[in-house]
């Protein structure tokens, strides 16, 4: 990844990779997790990210099999079923854990593994089967043969077994081969020769591939893109052209919801019933109400709330900011650090300074409020209901309800002198 933080950490849909992997083990009915990383990450982040799963360290990076065997502190003793899983496969759904659970226990095999056909199975380990169709062996590409190169089923890493089995098993696997490590697949002929039933659960290629790459990470957000646009649709929002729609993971569209093109979703956004965000908006941390328009080339800040029929048109910025029912500012403003009541009216070109230096100051404005155009509001200010704003001012006082405000020099018109002063421009060159 050519990065200094741990692989796991990098997000997809603006969350890591590895949160992808807890969730899914969670739905599938998972109670205890154990998240094994390596000496060199940052292990005070993957702890918090991963909370309230337990997180051990792999002192030395001796091989897959190794790299399990680091939890068996966490679970000794434990009892139940146990599933391996990886860090950099995020795609993998609940759906296809619990087939693999489900297949094990229905087939009363000890050990059930993920498996699947690629493409192009590169160096991939291959999986031997037997004429009953049981998995036999797994043999890793670099220990294989031409004959066993050509098989098109290969391993997706991902096992499933009691727990105790698992830890046993383990602890038998050897590192004789061209790698000199301790290969997790080792256990399934560890399994066999006990006599045990090994079963494979076939998946689809885009749930279990690996990322090792930023060419991969790409390639794997495009995959969570999709899925979370087919389920904001599935939910009835419309996404006018989905493709060019960015959405969070956690992204919630209400039904009837209205998405135009080139729209980006940053974490903590809810949008209402029957809202609309129009093209080429950028909203994160914010919650837009029942019937509000946004847009176009609007941006929404974390904090920013847009009341219920409120609209916030083009080249509008709101942060930490709640924008009342019925509320306008629909054109050139920055809006920062405010409480704008219902039914107010923002000119364009208006703005809160809402920033000294050194600590941000809040802005009141009540209800029915008309702001004129190219106003500055300079904070801490608080404009009462129905007062009005002159366009061009600049109010540094509280204005009192129903209340005239003019914050702006006094115009003067000096006769003739526009053409004094083209001829004295001439004279000069």
């Amino acid at each position: 990844m050519r990065s200094r933080l741990p692989k796991p950490l990098h997000p997809l849909a603006g969350r890591p990779m590895v949160a992808y992997v807890l969730d899914a083990c969670r739905q599938a009915g998972f109670r205890e997790a154990v998240v094994v990383v390596g000496p060199e990450a940052a292990f005070d982040a993957m702890r918090r990210i991963v909370a309230p799963a337990s997180c051990v360290v792999q002192e030395e990076r001796l091989g897959t099999a190794h790299a399990v065997l680091a939890a068996a502190p966490v679970l000794a003793g434990a009892s139940g079923e146990a599933m391996v899983l990886y860090g950099d496969v995020p795609l993998v759904r609940a759906e296809t854990i619990q087939a693999l659970s489900t297949r094990r226990r229905e087939a009363d095999a000890a050990l059930a593994m993920l498996v699947f056909c690629p493409e192009d199975a590169a160096q991939y380990g291959r999986v031997v089967r037997d004429e009953n169709g049981l998995v036999s062996r797994v043999v890793e590409w670099r220990d294989a043969s031409p004959e066993e190169r050509a098989i098109g089923l290969c391993n997706a890493g991902l096992f499933c077994a009691q727990a105790g089995d698992l830890l046993r098993w383990l602890r038998q696997v050897g590192n004789t081969n061209a790698k000199g490590e301790y290969y997790l697949t080792d256990i399934v002929a560890i399994a066999r020769r006990e006599g045990a039933r090994v079963v494979a659960v076939e998946a689809p290629e885009d749930e279990v591939v690996g990322v090792n790459s930023r060419a991969e990470l790409a390639a794997a957000e495009a995959v969570i893109q999709a899925r979370l646009r087919a389920r904001a649709m599935e939910q009835g929002a419309t996404l006018i052209a989905p493709e060019t729609v960015f959405l969070s993971w956690d992204t919630a569209l209400a039904p009837d919801v209205v998405v135009h093109p080139h729209v980006v979703f940053g974490p903590g956004v809810t949008v209402e019933m029957g809202a609309e965000i129009r093209a080429f908006c950028h909203l994160e941390g914010c919650i837009v109400r029942a019937g509000a328009i946004v847009g176009p080339f609007a941006r929404l800040r974390p904090g920013a709330e847009v009341g219920s029929a409120a609209h916030v048109g083009n080249f509008v910025e709101l942060k930490n900011a709640c924008l009342g029912a019925g509320a306008k500012a629909n054109h050139l403003a920055y809006l920062g650090d405010a409480t704008i009541g219902e039914g107010t009216n923002i000119g364009a070109g208006t703005i809160t300074c809402n920033y000294d230096g050194f600590a941000k100051h809040h802005t009141t404005i009540g209800s029915f409020v008309f702001v004129g155009s190219n106003a500055t509001l300079v904070a801490p200010l608080t404009l009462g209901d129905g007062s009005f704003i002159a366009a061009g001012s600049t109010i540094t006082e509280d204005v009192a309800a129903e209340a005239m405000a003019f914050g702006r020099a006094r115009q003067v018109n000096k006769l003739g002198r526009a053409a004094a002063f083209r001829a004295v421009r001439k004279e000069k060159g």
